[in-house]
């Protein structure tokens, strides 16, 4: 059962066209060419920036699945929630806004304003089950598009942590030219079986949900709320650590009779349902499923050797979603990393959206 904290009457989380724009600025960037051959057309991504572009200074950072543009900064009208690394990212902070020109744009499948499922195709229609598949590639090659526009020809540095990880290691391989320096966190060179069995599981709750329509639900009476909620809940057991679950839950049972864990799983589900949309979720942990860095290019350690940037591999010794094992593999074979940095914590990956202290500093040596 949904949570009794979601609107019932609740379609989708997306932004929408009428919407408040928020920091938000869009650009059209034409058709882009998908991995599968599919010409997806008239896309459009939706990005913020910050500081002041010189011509050298400009810095990248890609989100995780679930987040968007808004990096840093409060949340107000058309950004329901505040910035997801607002202590890392600002002026005098570790990646210093009044030294870089911080570009963040909505992930291509998203659903903050860059064209996604819940965005109007080519008819004025929703999306819905006609928009295609994606791969991480085809993400990269839309980002790439994005820096052409703003004219762009080298990042001072390119950062990602999880699925942004992915896309910034696709960076460095494909266009090693124009990434100077590179940090990769809690992230992989391709997707374990493990993790792709915990995305089609969340994929496939969210797909068995009765108001799922085959994706078809925008102009519906409600969304697949509780496929996107339980999906939610899925992925938080495996973002955080079992230790930390344990210290703050343990058995306890609140007043109702609910264990506290449960309280605290509905909270997070009903949380992204109502910034989220079950279409773009689909889409993005499905690409997230193609990701491997070596396919077609002779194997992970022939496509690792092409990086040419400076490069930082972290991990969180407590992520059991993308364990250290895999951050030590990418450190080892990335000509310009160095030995693998340890971010230790006690929540699992989302230690890498936590660990203000530690992140930070790894990042401002980096980009210094």
């Amino acid at each position: 059962m949904t949570s009794a904290s979601i609107d019932p009457s609740l379609v989708t989380g997306a932004w929408r066209e009428g919407d408040p724009p928020g920091r938000r600025t869009f650009t059209d960037i034409g058709d882009v060419l998908l991995e599968s051959g599919r010409t997806l057309p008239d896309v459009r991504l939706a990005y913020e920036t910050w500081g002041t572009f010189d011509g050298s200074n400009a810095v990248l950072i890609l989100h995780a699945l679930t987040g968007d543009s808004h990096v840093t900064g409060d949340a107000g009208p058309g950004h329901p929630t505040p910035g997801w690394w607002n202590t890392i990212v600002g002026p005098g902070a570790a990646i210093d806004t009044d030294r870089f020109f911080v570009v963040a744009a909505n992930i291509l499948g998203g659903c903050q304003g860059s064209t996604g499922p819940a965005s109007l195709d080519p008819d004025g229609l929703p999306w819905g089950s006609t928009f295609p598949a994606l791969t991480v590639r085809d993400q990269v090659r839309a980002e790439v598009a994005l820096a052409d526009r703003l004219g762009i020809e080298r990042w001072h540095g390119v950062i990602g942590g999880s699925a942004g990880g992915m896309r910034a290691l696709e960076w460095a391989v494909e266009h090693p030219e124009r990434v100077d320096r590179l940090f990769l966190l809690a992230t992989s060179a391709a997707a374990s079986a493990e993790q792709i069995a915990l995305s089609r599981t969340q994929v496939a709750v969210i797909q068995n949900d009765p108001a799922w329509f085959g994706g078809d639900y925008y102009d519906g009476p409600h969304g697949p709320l509780t496929g996107l909620d339980l999906a939610r809940r899925i992925a938080h057991i495996a973002y955080r650590s079992e230790s930390e679950l344990e210290e703050r839950f343990g058995r306890t049972q609140q007043d109702d009779g609910r264990w506290a864990v449960d309280s605290y799983l509905q909270h997070h589900g009903a949380k992204l349902v109502r910034r989220f949309d079950a279409g773009s979720y689909v889409v993005l942990t499905s690409a997230m499923d193609s990701h491997d860095i070596g396919r077609g290019r002779g194997g992970t350690q022939a496509a690792l050797s092409r990086i040419t940037a400076r490069t930082v591999v972290a991990g969180v010794d407590s992520d059991r979603l993308y364990p250290l094992h895999q951050q030590r593999e990418l450190a080892d074979l990335i000509p310009g990393a160095g030995p693998l940095a340890v971010v230790k914590s006690a929540f699992g990956h989302d230690g890498f959206l936590i660990e203000f202290d530690q992140v930070g500093a790894l990042a401002r040596e980096l980009l210094q």
